[in-house]
């Protein structure tokens, strides 16, 4: 699978479109928590305030909701700016019912962090900290500017200064925490359902070409029979015709094009049947020079290292072994200096194999979460580094056929950079437990 086909699974950055549909719900339990808010205040709590222009910002929002509601269907699909537009009208919508409730002296200003949280779930870091600095600066507008906190009649409320300043910090701080935990959160998610994706995209490579061989097998069993009839009535006409005439130079033409059909129709049928028989199941060591071979033409000697003596056992050629091993060794070619190993070995319980090579080795800082989506496996200064996906996309395939991976370093052999052991049981490898 080549490289772009990976990348752009996670072009775009990490935003997924927000549906229209989602953001209207979110309103609409905004309006209906508004609505209950200035009622019960008004009513059940009796105390002296004027709920029209509250009402009337939270028309607003039912206005705006039924507006979107009819002019577009409910599945669309939101850009990112028009994501951020309709939440920085949430941010604002309910800045204003906080400037008319007493500003930060209200508990309901901590609800100023939704938009921004929902922001950093699905929109882009750019978005994000514009919704967040909007919403700070209405943070800070409410702390200085705003109409007296709702209370008992002939009374005025007036929290201390050093309260204000202290709501101000919490808002401030449980907006900058959440935001930068959610969006943490999410674009691990997101990466991991990238990678997923990835993943099931090589598998289905690999079964496409399954499928091509077994369709080639199928195609050479159909045709023999027709081209067997042409090749004999082709072979009768040549006798009964003169040679030297137009005719029989076309009979023997047609015979000879019939006999060149079947014989390309042998040979796919020959490599069905070597699949399945041969080609299927195979020495282990035979299965690794397969997944070194095609990188010996880089400048780096790939070495295949076996146990002296000992009777090979026979593996099952999967796909998945062949891609998730070939991806390792390619990445250890790359990095290396000049010599790659790939040191095989078994006992009655496993079979293993470590992939070896000269270079630098892992940094540090990754080696503890390599093998993650997007986490690059090592880092040099002439190259870019990749995403991680490759090496993410061989873990789970090689995982998925029954082997435990260990990342790290040989410092007591010659091959002292990157080290890869890869081990499974016997049953879960060996031909002769299938």
């Amino acid at each position: 699978m080549a490289l772009a086909e990976l990348t752009e699974i996670n072009q775009g950055g990490p935003s997924h479109n927000l549906r229209l549909k989602t953001l209207i719900n979110v309103r609409w339990l905004a309006v209906l928590g508004q609505s209950a808010a200035v009622f019960a205040v008004w009513q059940l709590l009796e105390f002296n305030f004027e709920p029209v222009f509250c009402f009337a910002l939270i028309s607003v929002s039912i206005f705006l909701n039924l507006l979107l509601k009819f002019r577009y269907p409910p599945n669309q699909r939101l850009s990112s700016r028009a994501s951020a537009a309709l939440l920085a009208y949430d941010v604002v919508q309910l800045a204003a019912l906080l400037f008319l409730t007493g500003g930060l002296q209200n508990p309901f200003s901590f609800l100023l962090l939704v938009p921004v949280v929902i922001s950093a779930t699905a929109l882009s870091n750019k978005y994000t900290l514009s919704l967040g600095l909007l919403a700070i600066f209405c943070t800070t507008f409410l702390a200085f500017f705003h109409l007296p906190l709702p209370w008992l009649d002939g009374v005025t409320l007036q929290l201390p200064n050093i309260y204000i300043a202290g709501m101000w910090i919490a808002v401030i701080s449980s907006l900058s925490f959440t935001a930068i935990y959610a969006f943490r959160v999410a674009d691990e998610a997101r990466k991991l359902s990238d990678a997923l994706t990835a993943t099931e995209l090589v598998l289905q490579r690999e079964q496409h070409l399954s499928n091509l061989d077994g369709l080639a097998a199928a195609a050479a069993h159909e045709l023999g029979t027709p081209l067997a009839t042409i090749a004999l009535v082709s072979k009768e006409m040549t006798r009964e015709l003169e040679q030297g005439s137009t005719l029989y130079e076309d009979a023997a033409l047609l015979r000879s094009q019939a006999e060149r059909c079947r014989d390309i129709l042998q040979k796919l049928t020959s490599l069905s049947t070597e699949g399945d028989r041969h080609i299927g199941t195979m020495p282990f060591t035979a299965l690794m020079e397969e997944i070194a071979e095609p990188h010996r033409n880089f400048g780096v000697s790939v070495l295949v290292k076996k146990p002296e003596g000992r009777r090979v056992p026979d593996c099952i050629r999967n796909p998945g072994i062949l891609y998730g091993l070939g991806n390792i060794v390619e990445n250890s070619v790359d990095y290396a200096d000049e010599n790659v190993a790939l040191e095989t070995g078994w006992d009655e319980e496993t079979i293993w194999v470590k992939v070896m090579d000269d270079g630098r080795g892992f940094d540090d800082e990754v080696l503890a979460r390599i093998g993650e989506p997007f986490v690059t496996r090592r880092s040099r200064s002439t190259q870019s580094g990749g995403l991680g996906l490759g090496l993410f996309i061989a873990k789970t395939l090689l995982e998925r056929s029954g082997a435990t991976l260990t990342f790290g370093s040989d410092r007591q052999s010659q091959f002292s950079g990157a080290c890869v052991h890869i081990s499974w049981p016997r049953e879960a490898l060996e031909a002769k437990n299938r």
